[in-house]
């Protein structure tokens, strides 16, 4: 399939700068796969749409504050955005580098007394491998001096607000390790969950650290071109238990969001079945795929021509969900990160 065919307009003025005053006070569109229909509601109404027995399974991974800001030896300013840690020392990250100029590898960049980095090599695409050098816990370190890594259409267009430190975070995320979050779940709070487990409406849990390749953009002409960076996941059995049980009950599983279907799919793919696992997923979902754990899907408005739009479209079919944000587009919805939600059935 050609990428126009996942390009849309959008007015800027709905794109989402700040998240709703209440999570979940975001709206809500509900979306009919069988007449291709859809309706308007708020997403503290989640429930009157889910039926008992359905499984909610949510991706609880942290969101690292992954934003650095720094020094170079020669005092030009720098940030860094950790990526991840790399498998080949306990102070050494892979992260991208934006000084201005590409940093000189052997170079120093000081964020603070007693917490600098080495450039000690380029890995293409405007990433480098950092050597850590600091007093006391490099966590420690990360926590006072690290900034929430928002999107790149968020933080070009503001600073950092307090607001962010709890709402670019899922209340139940659990697990840190992720440079983007699960957006998908902002919307939920701890008493919409209880809420929902009081209906009958059963929840569990994976963890798939977000990285770079979720918002990675298409740039081949050809999308099954595209190929999607590596991200690691965790699927307990626990998990996978209450997940097969579910379906062997007939009940529907909804993901909450596209990082949760792709791990979700990636390991029954993988395995045969959904069971419990760990690795790197690298799934690309796009039409034409088929769907062998998830019968429904709770999904933000994405970025045109991205690979979460992508595989909306390969849940929901790409004509229904063209329909679904055209209406979206006129009806004002807020988009991306920041922005309302979806309930794809």
């Amino acid at each position: 399939m050609e990428l126009k065919e996942f390009l849309y307009e959008l007015p800027r003025s709905l794109i989402a700068a700040y998240p709703s005053k209440e999570r979940e006070a975001a709206r809500l569109m509900i979306v009919r796969r069988d007449t291709g229909e859809f309706f308007h509601s708020d997403f503290s109404s989640l429930s009157e749409f889910l039926r008992p027995g359905e499984l909610l399974v949510l991706n609880d991974t942290r969101v690292l504050p992954a934003r650095l800001r720094g020094k170079k030896e020669s005092g030009g300013r720098v940030e860094v955005l950790l990526l991840e840690p790399s498998p080949d020392g306990p102070h050494l990250w892979i992260a991208l580098v934006d000084g201005g100029k590409e940093p000189h590898l052997g170079g120093r960049i000081f964020f603070a007394n007693g917490f600098s980095a080495k450039v000690i090599g380029e890995m293409g695409k405007g990433r480098y491998g950092l050597m850590f050098q600091h007093e006391g816990d490099f966590m420690d370190h990360l926590i006072k001096l690290g900034e929430p890594p928002l999107p790149p259409y968020v933080h070009r267009t503001r600073n950092v607000d307090a607001c962010d430190w709890e709402r670019y975070q899922t209340v139940y995320a659990a697990s840190p390790g992720a440079i983007a979050a699960p957006t998908a779940g902002f919307h939920f709070t701890r008493q919409l969950l209880e809420e929902l487990v009081a209906r009958g409406v059963g929840t569990t849990f994976l963890t798939l650290h977000v990285g770079p390749g979720t918002f990675q953009p298409v740039r081949e002409e050809v999308v099954e071109r595209h190929r999607m960076e590596g991200e690691r996941y965790s699927l307990k059995a626990e998990a996978a238990e209450k997940i097969n049980q579910a379906k062997k009950n007939g009940k529907k599983v909804i993901a909450v969001g596209s990082t949760t279907t792709r791990a979700l799919e990636w390991v029954a793919r993988r395995k045969g079945r959904v069971e419990a696992d760990e690795g790197i997923a690298r799934l690309f979902i796009r039409p034409g795929d088929s769907f062998q754990v998830i019968d429904g899907l709770i999904t933000n408005f994405h970025l045109p021509g991205s690979t979460p739009l992508i595989l909306v479209a390969a849940f929901a079919g790409l004509d229904l969900v063209r329909r679904a944000y055209e209406e979206a587009v006129r009806s004002r919805y807020r988009f991306y990160s920041y922005g309302d939600a979806m309930l794809i059935l």
